[in-house]
């Protein structure tokens, strides 16, 4: 099985931060390889961010798709999802998505990642997955996803007292959510009352699913267009 994972911040370092601990989950199962968004943000912390990487997610697709058997869009907001489920022609998985998914599989839960400007984005996100009535409590810490991967120490306390805080609200799970948090669920954990779940490994559990169970595709009508990178303008005319 081959995976491609997409980072589409612009984030470099990022990249290999999430690559490093989901080749370590997916030990033999499978290969991955991990590309970075072309342009647009070094983190996304805003809408016009997440749009511009939704458009960066589609960029690399087209650029380097063409020889994985599932998609890992590595970035929690999942930018672009749906737009990469309609030209993937494999499955393709979302951090978010995968991740209150199975947190609410569980029951009620709550979500902490990084950056204020999420708080409401993923309120609208959880929505469109219709999976509100499960939410139990949305905190966001002051330094960005960003941020915290150049400093992981810095921000555990912090970490940790938002998840302190979604599990006096009635989170049964929470989901420590972000690219940039890879691997600091487990670091955590002992200072929480209730499990953790890392965004990162709860899509790497995604990856592997769908890689067995496999999708059907909706086939796009054909599009010309203007201005678009080679790969993209000629996925677009033959999805």
């Amino acid at each position: 099985m081959r995976v491609l994972l997409i980072n589409p911040n612009t984030s470099a370092h990022v990249t290999d931060l999430v690559a490093a601990h989901v080749r370590a989950q997916l030990g033999d199962q499978a290969e991955l390889r991990a590309v970075t968004g072309r342009f647009g943000a070094r983190y996304i912390a805003s809408r016009a961010a997440a749009s511009i990487a939704g458009h960066a997610a589609l960029d690399a697709l087209a650029e380097h798709g063409a020889e994985c058997d599932a998609v890992y869009l590595a970035c929690f907001g999942d930018p672009g999802l749906l737009a990469l489920r309609e030209l993937s022609r494999v499955p393709v998985i979302g951090m978010a998505e995968a991740a209150c998914r199975e947190a609410a599989a569980a029951g009620r839960f709550g979500i902490v990642t990084g950056g204020a400007a999420w708080e409401p984005m993923l309120r609208e996100f959880v929505a469109a997955l219709g999976l509100s009535d499960a939410l139990a409590a949305l905190h966001t810490v002051a330094p960005s996803g960003g941020a915290i991967a150049r400093d992981p120490d810095a921000a555990l306390a912090t970490l940790a007292e938002g998840c302190r805080a979604c599990a006096a609200s009635g989170a049964e799970r929470v989901i420590l959510g972000g690219a940039g948090l890879a691997g600091l669920a487990r670091r955590i954990a002992a200072q929480v009352p209730v499990p953790l779940i890392c965004s990162v490994e709860a899509g790497t559990r995604a990856v592997l699913a769908a890689g067995v169970t496999g999708t059907v595709r909706f086939r796009p009508e054909p599009v010309e267009s203007v201005g678009l990178a080679p790969a993209l303008a000629a996925r677009l005319v033959d999805p």
